[in-house]
């Protein structure tokens, strides 16, 4: 792999604008991006793929080499060396000065401590060792240290997933049905989809097999009222309103109108027109009070720490922190309280998060049951046995990347009392 030193300056300056954690790495880079217009496609690329790669294995990196040495260039250049196997003979065009004699005399060996092995902070590794032996975090932090593959749904209004696969069977794209949800489709590399037919005729979204499930768990019907409570860009809604046919009535609540806006033409190409997003103040808005008692499914993808996305979003590793998670925990409390008034009943309430955290998942179903009897916890199994999916986790749904392949959630299937 040979390098140029253009790229090599541009990954560095890259890394340094993501470095200050001000923002997710995604937005940094988009806007480092915007201002260098002249880097072509494949410079881009070795940009966005480096730069994602010293945040996935830092840790490492600065076990190595010692974070105080390490410069972005240097960073960039100990990812190169010690991670994508470039040799300091095929790099040296590229070194300065002391360069050569820096790698050469990076540590040697050893046994690293668990949370640089597992690419964790080490404080995360502390709240994960009651529930995990250390074998089981270090096979976690190595499957959240890889990229994540694509993952797609297909719509069930408009195509079926052999009629998907069979597409890309035909354009030589390697794809293969998820292994836990029907409606899932896994490709082997990342192409380009935005203009694929698949995707502008809207037969096609990119969603997470995970995400995929809590909508299965929730099995919103036909001329139903269902709330998606934190609806975001709207993934999970147009899979709700796909499961209800497009029948019924699907609200899609965020605080955020910028996420809202994102939504509307995913909304187009999917073809549903149950789905009425709207945009609330917080969990407390007069419009959620005036819904009290009248829908028949909630799903609350609380906002959350997450970490079960460290495939996709690595930097939250130091963008989130032990005070912030029990910021997080305390709102999704409220949320989830807020959402509970909904429902009438024998409704039925899915909480989830995309947290690997006991604080963010089971402390905060525990509380929410304990304070509101006519709820009960259905079992997430049962549930989506009804699907004939064989996954059983438990009476609650917990999705790890190295034993399922997808990334981490949590999920836990209430019913009000009829």
């Amino acid at each position: 792999m040979k390098i140029a030193a253009a790229q090599l300056t541009a990954a560095a300056d890259a890394l340094a604008a993501v470095l200050p954690m001000t923002q997710p790495a995604d937005a940094a880079l988009h806007r480092f991006f915007r201002a260098h217009p002249r880097l072509g496609q494949n410079d881009r690329a070795f940009v966005a793929e480096t730069v994602f790669g010293v945040l996935r294995r830092r840790y490492t990196l600065e076990y190595l080499f010692g974070a105080a040495a390490l410069t972005p260039r240097r960073l960039v250049l100990a990812f190169l060396n010690r991670v994508s196997g470039i040799s300091a003979r095929a790099l040296e065009p590229l070194l300065k000065h002391d360069d050569a004699q820096w790698l050469a005399a990076a540590r040697a060996g050893g046994e690293p401590p668990l949370e640089v092995a597992a690419e964790l902070p080490a404080w995360l590794v502390a709240r994960l060792a009651p529930e995990l032996p250390r074998d089981e975090i270090l096979a976690l932090g190595r499957a959240l240290a890889q990229p994540a593959p694509l993952d797609l749904r297909v719509n069930p209004l408009l195509v079926t997933r052999d009629e998907v696969l069979a597409q890309f069977a035909r354009e030589g794209i390697a794809a293969q049905p998820t292994p836990y949800s029907p409606l899932g489709v896994r490709l082997a590399d990342k192409p380009a989809l935005n203009r694929h037919p698949l995707f502008t005729s809207g037969k096609i979204e990119v969603q997470d097999e995970g995400s995929q499930l809590l909508c299965l768990l929730l099995a919103p019907k036909r001329r139903e009222m269902v709330v998606d409570f934190c609806a975001g860009a709207g993934g999970k809604t147009l899979a709700l309103g796909a499961l209800m046919h497009s029948q019924g009535r699907l609200y899609a609540f965020d605080v955020s109108e910028k996420r809202l806006e994102r939504m509307k033409p995913r909304l187009r190409r999917s073809g549903l027109s149950n789905v009425h997003p709207l945009r609330i103040r917080d969990e407390s808005d007069a419009r959620i009070k005036r819904l009290a008692g009248k829908i028949d499914r909630v799903l609350v993808d609380a906002p959350c720490s997450g970490f079960g996305t460290l495939r996709r979003n690595p930097d939250l590793k130091w963008r989130q922190s032990e005070t912030g998670v029990a910021e997080l925990a305390a709102k999704q409390r409220a949320i989830l309280a807020a959402a509970a008034t909904l429902l009438k009943p024998g409704g039925r309430l899915v909480y989830a998060t995309c947290s690997i955290l006991r604080a963010e998942n089971q402390d905060v179903v525990a509380d929410f049951l304990a304070a509101h009897p006519p709820f009960r916890r259905l079992p997430a199994n049962a549930a989506l046995a009804q699907h004939k999916i064989a996954l059983d986790t438990g009476d609650d749904l917990q999705l790890w990347p190295h034993r399922h392949g997808c990334d981490g959630f949590y999920a836990a299937v209430m019913e009000r009392a009829a």
